[in-house]
């Protein structure tokens, strides 16, 4: 056990952590570092040594002041970081100037998401999605990668210099390489989201439920404690970028199916958000969306405003919400869990993993899908063996009598699927 765990050490790339906040935000700042802890476990990087700002006004040139510039360079010689690593978005021009000061390369907290990204995605989709945004977020940074090698290259330290004629022309040549990779992912990316549009379209006679919420707030786990679906539920950040669906039995609403979606997070990289245009469509052209909160954490409304800020984001903040406050069984604060659910019409408690409040996450998505059927009764050929079982696989059948040579249903059917039977000639709408 002992060589297992010195080999995983060793596989963690040493890096400083800096962390800057706003004088506003200090109340977050516990929070926001073990948040970062997490993600840097994530992405194979454990800090060996920390520093903080409070700022109220970035730098222009290096984002943190320049004493503290300072600090991180004894911090990266003395401790012997690789790397640095910011909370924040930096600048291309605040990336090149921390670099040549550090003397180490600095990765800013969108770098840092999209290498999460890069190392989880598991599908095709998710593969391309995933180049795609680390293509637009390097394509303003190659001088920045360009000024690493030609100073390697003429034998001199990080400070040295600017760029030779030969990294210029480099630059330039990989700029339209970038573009064209850009074009090419682009299109194929449009391809997918056709093909999951028809998809989504597919399923328009069926009611269709989104998970969404922070990241590791529960929903793959979740999603297993209703449907069993055997979705690989991990307590690690950004475990799940691809959306899995499933049928949600809920009594008679045979026709509910259920999709889990990537997880996101306070300032989610807006190249992510338009890479995974495709994987979002489930949550866009949801019927109604599951909305998962951790309960246990201690920054619960700096989530749920971070999660309706991408919902907004891509088109989604106008879907109806039921929100899922999950892990009961952990919660931060009884007294603050009560004040947010009185805050939304449809809110449930529940524990995932120990199954707690399933049944009232239920009736209440029932309810929800409840306002969208309509009863009424039909009459159609009683000898028309495709229509009745059409009709059976639309709608839930409460009644049905003969009368001469025709059936007589009474059903229970969603909205859509009513308009279809509207449409067909062969069906009439009695009531």
């Amino acid at each position: 056990m002992k060589a297992k765990t010195k080999a995983t050490f060793q596989a963690l790339m040493p890096v400083v952590l800096m962390l800057t906040s706003a004088p506003e935000e200090r109340v977050l700042e516990d929070e926001r570092e073990a948040e970062m802890r997490s993600l840097l476990d994530t992405a194979a990087r454990t800090p060996v040594a920390t520093l903080a700002q409070h700022l109220v006004k970035p730098t222009p040139g290096t984002y943190i002041g320049s004493g503290k510039v300072t600090e991180l360079a004894e911090l990266v010689k003395t401790h012997g970081a690789q790397q640095v690593v910011f909370d924040v978005q930096l600048s291309p021009r605040q990336q090149r100037n921390l670099e040549e000061e550090l003397g180490c390369t600095v990765l800013d907290y969108d770098e840092l998401i999209l290498d999460i990204f890069a190392r989880n995605a598991r599908t095709h989709q998710a593969i391309l999605a995933v180049e795609l945004a680390r293509l637009e977020y390097t394509k303003s940074r190659l001088r920045r990668m360009w000024t690493h090698l030609d100073r390697q290259g003429a034998g001199g330290g990080m400070g040295s210099g600017g760029l030779t004629g030969t990294g210029e022309k480099q630059i330039e040549m990989d700029r339209r390489q970038v573009r064209k990779r850009i074009q090419d992912l682009k299109g194929r990316l449009k391809e997918i989201d056709d093909r999951k549009d028809r998809a989504v379209a597919s399923r328009e006679d069926c009611f269709n439920v989104a998970l969404v919420g922070y990241t590791n707030a529960g929903k793959s786990t979740l999603m297993n404690a209703l449907t069993h679906a055997g979705v690989l539920a991990e307590d690690r950040l950004f475990a799940t970028l691809d959306t899995r669906t499933a049928r949600l039995p809920l009594d008679r609403f045979t026709n509910v199916v259920i999709s889990d979606t990537v997880g996101f997070i306070r300032n989610l990289p807006p190249t992510l958000i338009a890479s995974f245009h495709a994987t979002l469509a489930e949550v866009r052209e949801a019927d109604v969306l599951l909305h998962v909160v951790d309960a246990s954490s201690s920054v619960m409304e700096e989530q749920i405003d971070a999660v309706e800020a991408v919902l907004k984001a891509i088109g989604a903040d106008k879907v109806p919400v039921v929100m899922v406050f999950n892990k009961i069984d952990q919660v931060y604060s009884k007294t603050i869990l009560l004040a947010f659910r009185r805050r939304y019409k449809l809110a449930v408690s529940v524990s995932a993993l120990a199954g707690d409040g399933l049944d009232l996450l239920r009736d209440a998505i029932k309810t929800v899908v409840a306002k969208r059927v309509k009863q009424v009764r039909i009459r159609f050929s009683a000898g028309d063996g495709a229509l009745d079982s059409f009709v059976r696989a639309r709608a839930h059948v409460t009644g049905e009598t003969y009368e001469d040579d025709h059936a007589v249903l009474s059903i229970e059917v969603d909205e859509r699927a009513l308009e279809e039977l509207r449409a067909n000639a062969k069906v009439e709408v009695l009531s």
